[in-house]
């Protein structure tokens, strides 16, 4: 057999296991569109929830969501590409950051219930701060801090050191060839790690079960320190706690959960593109 039968078998290969890997994706956001696509309408997505959840809309765990994942970002970006830089910049190549970036990795693996039960301990019941917004933000945010600071510390360390030299050269500091070099020739592999951490903190249940959610709240929270419903939670309670409940909104809200997702990613490559532009290798 010769070299480019085997490159044709190759690529059949790769083919086929992309086929294998790709087809589920498809089927799952089939039948969720296809189900849940009658459920869409303008007082499903605008109206709150009544006759036990079985009627009226999501606009409480839409809003709820949003302000979540906000949340998680405000406090996750700042620490977590802080530490990136850190880790990537300044720390040494000691026993104690191997052991740092060991944690973080570990830290990644850990099941989503234990964070949710890390943050009921520490923010609604030692720091008191009760099942609220803050609470739920905060637990969400060190969920998603391991996923940031790995993909942001690998970014800063993929731009080539000439970068940083160059910098130094002209009479720069460290922080500021940091900060107007490394970061911005950086962004687009940081903007990748917040995606893919914010996206997973919009979609978690488990986190949110004991810090924020609320079973059925027909309104929007009017504070930080209030409970909140989310699309996760809403989705797990109305497809398993509600009896009767019409099958057409529980794909409804998976629709709309997968939707919300999909723009914020969509938003976020559209900026990561941005960057990708002006990128200078």
């Amino acid at each position: 057999m010769n070299r480019f039968a085997i490159q044709r078998i190759g690529f059949a290969v790769l083919a086929l296991a992309a086929l294998v890997v790709v087809s589920p994706i498809v089927l799952v956001i089939a039948t969720i569109v296809v189900r849940g696509i009658s459920a869409i309408n303008w007082e499903f997505l605008t109206a709150i929830p009544r006759e036990g959840m079985k009627a009226g809309g999501i606009f409480p765990a839409i809003v709820g969501t949003v302000i979540l994942t906000l949340g998680t970002a405000l406090v996750a970006i700042p620490v977590g590409v802080g530490g990136a830089v850190y880790l990537a910049e300044y720390a040494r190549d000691t026993a104690f950051t191997r052991a740092i970036r060991l944690a973080i990795v570990n830290l990644a693996g850990i099941p989503s219930i234990v964070y949710g039960l890390f943050g009921l301990g520490l923010f609604v019941l030692f720091l008191q701060l009760g099942t609220s917004i803050v609470a739920g933000s905060l637990t969400l945010a060190i969920m998603t801090l391991p996923v940031v600071i790995s993909t942001a510390e690998e970014a800063l360390r993929a731009v080539p050191t000439e970068f940083r030299t160059v910098s130094a050269s002209v009479g720069g500091t460290q922080w500021q060839g940091i900060w107007h070099v490394v970061l911005p020739q950086a962004m687009p592999g940081i903007i990748t790690g917040i995606i893919l951490g914010l996206l997973r903190a919009a979609g978690e249940t488990a986190p949110i079960l004991f810090t924020v959610a609320a079973f059925y709240l027909p309104r929007i929270p009017r504070s930080a320190f209030d409970q909140t419903m989310a699309l996760p939670y809403h989705l797990y309670v109305i497809s398993t706690q509600v009896p009767g409940m019409p099958e057409q909104i529980q794909y409804g809200t998976a629709l709309v959960l997968l939707a919300v997702t999909l723009s914020m990613n969509g938003v976020a490559t559209a900026i990561r593109s941005v960057f990708r532009r002006r990128r200078e290798w």
